[in-house]
């Protein structure tokens, strides 16, 4: 959905979650928010009556349900569905954005996490969930190519970290290195996890 086709209180929490992920909990204002969403100010109270914890909590909850969707987008995309297939793709939406715009933004349920999990525990718990939205993404895409389930939730864990830890360092270092690095490394480990069909 382009963010025009939204509605005010969607691209409310759309901005959020991305002042969130360029600039963190702590120094995204609502006033902001309203701005970057072209929104009254007003309408902040009527669509958060829980205010900027409900609308990081809501903002944070869509960045894993996208994430979650792109999951099954790049499987899609993929002529010949593999592990190292889809993490590739998932580092490359990363080093894309990185060589094009920068590296002002990272992921904004990573930056809910260092902000406010020890302040809130509504906004730890809505970035727990959606850390396991999408790591349930990658675990069921993973099996659908053939890893057997116990493991594939292990390594849509390890796919996810071994990512956040990258962008993370990519961006201290502004250069995309950590994220080529571990799709490299990975990919045959996560390839090596298929079982192969029988019959």
């Amino acid at each position: 959905m382009a963010v025009s086709e939204r509605g005010p209180r969607e691209r409310m929490v759309f901005g959020a979650a991305q002042l969130i992920r360029r600039d963190g909990v702590t120094a995204t204002g609502m006033r902001d928010v309203a701005a970057h969403a072209r929104a009254p100010r007003g309408s902040l109270q009527h669509y958060f009556p829980g205010g900027k914890e409900q609308l990081v909590n809501e903002a944070v909850a869509w960045a894993g349900a996208y994430a979650g969707k792109r999951v099954a987008r790049f499987v899609g995309e993929l002529s010949e569905p593999s592990p190292s297939g889809l993490f590739a793709a998932m580092v490359r939406q990363w080093t894309d954005e990185f060589e094009t715009a920068g590296f002002v933004a990272g992921c904004p349920v990573a930056a809910a996490t260092v902000d406010c999990a020890d302040s809130s525990d509504s906004v730890r718990a809505a970035a727990a969930t959606a850390f396991a939205h999408w790591s349930s993404a990658v675990a069921q895409a993973l099996e659908g190519m053939g890893v057997p389930g116990p493991r594939a939730g292990s390594l849509a864990t390890l796919m996810i970290s071994s990512l956040e830890g990258a962008i993370l360092m990519a961006r201290t270092e502004r250069d995309v290195r950590a994220l080529t690095t571990v799709a490299r490394e990975l990919g045959p480990l996560l390839d090596a996890c298929v079982t192969p069909s029988s019959g």
